[in-house]
């Protein structure tokens, strides 16, 4: 376990260091404490106690800019009360309630007294249920007095105390039960999405899929993948409404994500920018920059500045 007392001015500190990256604001006098409980690549589970009126929140700008988009947090309410803002819904948690967000969007913190909450931090995709489903899930109060959330609040607080005691396998196999009891939690308050399981979702999967593994070719279009899966463009939309996107924009997302990541790693840093444009598909730079600057808010060339490590030999 890893014990961090900071006043109001490490806050945004200690935040990025063991959480993620976020904007606080709080009184000069503010204090607070965290500790940390590792569960392996199942996450880390973190008991906080916030020592007054405490505003967080995160941007879209940070949210698209984060190499840690795939996160996600489950909090519960231990002590006092806190709001919670996401997708345009607002959460607001009592003693044992807990609330989903999602690290990929923005999002807000509020309370306005002295809090304590058990926050469970894991990767997006150990969450045994469908994408829709988990945006849908973000942001939603779940009820203390249900009883799926009572046996997940019991499990998470009694891992917290024994968790050192635990050797790493048992605190990833822990971790991962946590995260199963999550998702039975959200089954219960998650609104029904589209879809469903079935053929029409192995089929949007397969298609997902195939956009990430051919990414750098050219001729990928929303009609030649629709071609390729032997349906119909409006038939191909059709499955993309089920996760909120459109084939198109998916598609372009899926370049962007890949430049980003190819901007930030030292071993394409001998690469010009055309490269690590046709290395995702996409032909002309123009188009190129101007997509990834409305999409991350800067430049290809700038981002690459600021994410590759010093001492990388780089290209414009």
């Amino acid at each position: 376990m890893q014990i961090v007392d900071f006043c109001g001015e490490e806050l945004e500190d200690v935040a990025g260091e063991f959480l993620l990256s976020r904007i606080a604001r709080t009184r000069p006098d503010f204090r607070g404490r965290v500790a940390f409980q590792e569960l392996g690549e199942a996450g880390t589970l973190c008991r906080s106690h916030w020592g007054g009126p405490l505003r967080i929140f995160r941007t879209e700008r940070m949210a698209a800019r984060a190499s840690e988009d795939n996160l996600m947090l489950f909090c519960v309410q231990i002590a006092g009360e806190s709001s919670h803002h996401q997708h345009g819904r607002f959460a607001q948690l009592a003693v044992g309630t807990g609330v989903l967000k999602e690290t990929r969007s923005a999002y807000e913190r509020m309370s306005a007294a002295e809090t304590r909450s058990l926050t469970l931090r894991f990767p997006r995709e150990l969450l045994p249920i469908r994408a829709a489903e988990i945006t849908e899930g973000c942001a939603r109060s779940v009820d203390p007095a249900a009883p799926a959330m009572r046996v997940l609040s019991g499990y998470l607080g009694r891992l917290f105390e024994v968790a050192e005691d635990l050797t790493a396998t048992q605190r990833l196999d822990a971790g991962c039960a946590a995260i199963d009891l999550l998702a039975m939690v959200l089954r219960d308050v998650t609104p029904s999405v589209p879809g469903g399981d079935g053929p029409g979702e192995v089929l949007l999967e397969m298609m997902q899929m195939h956009i990430r593994e051919h990414l750098a070719d050219p001729g990928l279009r929303v009609a030649e993948l629709a071609r390729r899966h032997h349906v119909s463009v409006r038939h191909a939309h059709t499955l993309f409404e089920r996760i909120g996107t459109t084939p198109g924009a998916y598609l372009r997302e899926q370049r962007l994500v890949e430049a980003r990541a190819m901007l930030s790693d030292p071993r394409y840093a001998h690469l010009g920018m055309q490269d690590v444009a046709a290395a995702v598909g996409i032909l002309n730079l123009r188009t190129f920059e101007r997509a990834f600057r409305r999409q991350y808010g800067m430049k290809p060339s700038s981002w690459r500045r600021e994410h590759l490590p010093t001492g990388s030999a780089r290209r414009p």
